[in-house]
Order: structure tokens, then C-alpha cells, then sequence
């Protein structure tokens, strides 16, 4: 059993992450842990009227490709996290929704990070125009569930969210 044993070091801050060590004693051998220190984030599995799923193609710096995803992003300041699941799904794909659900949250990396996922389910869908941030590049398209079935069934490469998410629509029973 873990257990820390005094406070952690700081050895980075940014802007979106920090960094943290922290020593732990694990039965008798004292050792640390980095953990990357995050504000929570918020997904959204977006319905349409029609049963198709909003997703978004961006890339991702951190692993050199485009990758399909959920709608999401970071809580900003003291909105909750409601608040920062509507303000994502309105910036990033133009969309605005009148019913929601949080489905479950998460951690996505729990072995070196705090990061907590809120995952919403959002329908009742109209849409206006998309807000990007200066440096975001997004491509918004709307999957059916032939769609996201060949996706989940293919070997290309998936954010571990979105791998959530859509399951998750898969076996819901919302009505």
C-alpha cells in the first residue's frame, strides 16, 4: 500500500499541466511518483434528431497524427463543469444542445495523472456557427451508427474518450 509521505515538489507549471513529485513510502522502501497535475475536462457524446454522433478530426501534437474525437475540453475558472461541456460543444462544433446528461466521470491516465473526465450526453441538437480558438483547427462531422461501429471495429488509432463515449452510446438506453 502506498502512502504519501510528505508534499510533493513542483519541478514544472504551465500553462494546461504541472508536474509533481511525491514521495511515498510503498511497505518499506521509500520511492516517489511524478504525477502530471490537471484541471478536470469535460467530453460530449452530441445526438442529433437523426441518431448521428458528433465528432470532431484534429490533430494532436502530442502523438504526431489526426485523431477523431468527442467534442471537449478543460473547466475554465469556476464554471462548473456542465457549463464547460456546453461552451466546448458550442465552440468546437457550432452545436447548442437542451438535454443533458452526465453519464459518468473518470480518470483516463490514473497511473501518472489526476486529470477527471466529466462525460455528458447531450441531444435535442440545433445548430449555429462554431467559435474556434486561434490556435484550434477542427473539422466537425456528423457518424451514424454503421459509422462508428466500423471506427470501433477498425485498428486506427483512437482517443481513449471518444473509445468511451461511443461505447457507451452504443449501450445506452436514454429515452
Amino acid at each position: 500500500m502506498e502512502h504519501r509521505s510528505g508534499p510533493g515538489q513542483w519541478v514544472y507549471q504551465g500553462r494546461t499541466i504541472s508536474v509533481r513529485v511525491d514521495p511515498v513510502k510503498v511497505r518499506t522502501i521509500f520511492t516517489s511518483r511524478e504525477v502530471v497535475v490537471r484541471v478536470p475536462a469535460v467530453a460530449v457524446i452530441a445526438e442529433t434528431h437523426d441518431a448521428q454522433i458528433v465528432m470532431i478530426k484534429q490533430y494532436r501534437w502530442a502523438v504526431g497524427q489526426w485523431l477523431y474525437e468527442l467534442p471537449a475540453g478543460k473547466v475554465d475558472g469556476t464554471e462548473s463543469p456542465l457549463m464547460a461541456a456546453k461552451r466546448e460543444l458550442q465552440e468546437e462544433t457550432g452545436y447548442l444542445a437542451n438535454e443533458w446528461w452526465l453519464v459518468r466521470t473518470f480518470y483516463p491516465t490514473p497511473g501518472y495523472s489526476d486529470e477527471k473526465i466529466f462525460l455528458f450526453y447531450a441531444r435535442d441538437l440545433t445548430h449555429t456557427q462554431a467559435h474556434l480558438d486561434a490556435d484550434e483547427e477542427i473539422d466537425t462531422e456528423l457518424w451514424d451508427i454503421h459509422k462508428i461501429r466500423a471506427f470501433l471495429e477498425s485498428a486506427e488509432d483512437i482517443n481513449g474518450i471518444a473509445l468511451t463515449g461511443l461505447q457507451w452510446w452504443l449501450c445506452k438506453d436514454i429515452d
